[in-house]
């Protein structure tokens, strides 16, 4: 109850239909067949994108207009999305399985003890072209991933990554510019 006050009855109504919606898509077996599911739900897909099984969260916020892509992307198996706040994947933008893409930052209920310390907020993620994003990784709010930028395996980005330049670790740290 404490939830449905929080949020009011439209969202929770939003939720609930959303969620019905993700159910079904998980039973969209191919890809070709998700693309047109999303884009009736409100997200921007370009040509040639294909999306693998994921998971969408918090689609009763900001609803499937907050995912959109260019062309020729990947977004692979398993991968969880935050729709609180946009997710734009620019042109060819690679997000291996297992990308974990947050928008959010909310620690609980508005009474928490943390939450004047860690207030709530979100901010968009967005990848700019040709960026790869490794399996496992995970990337904050707020975030830009730059042109041709490497994401390493299981790294955790919570800075915004210069164009061509490879970051791996916990938390992200450049590697190597690409081209040197």
């Amino acid at each position: 109850m404490k939830a449905l006050r929080e949020v009011g009855i439209q969202k929770a109504w939003r939720f609930g239909f959303y969620s019905i919606a993700m159910a079904f898509m998980q039973w969209l077996l191919f890809p070709q067949l998700r693309v047109p599911f999303l884009k009736l739900l409100g997200s921007k897909i370009g040509p040639g994108t294909i999306v693998h099984r994921v998971t969408f969260f918090n689609h009763y916020r900001g609803g499937f207009g907050n995912f959109q892509t260019g062309a020729d992307c990947f977004v692979g198996d398993e991968c969880l999305l935050d729709l609180a706040d946009r997710i734009q994947l620019e042109s060819q933008v690679t997000l291996a399985e297992r990308v974990t893409v947050l928008t959010h930052t909310n620690v609980g209920y508005a009474d928490h003890p943390l939450q004047r310390y860690f207030p709530s907020f979100t901010s968009p993620v967005v990848f700019r072209s040709g960026c790869f994003i490794g399996v496992n990784a995970t990337i904050l709010p707020g975030v830009t991933i730059g042109e041709g930028a490497f994401i390493a395996a299981g790294a955790v980005v919570t800075e915004s990554v210069p164009p061509h330049t490879v970051v791996g670790g916990v938390p992200a740290r450049t590697l190597r510019v690409l081209g040197d």
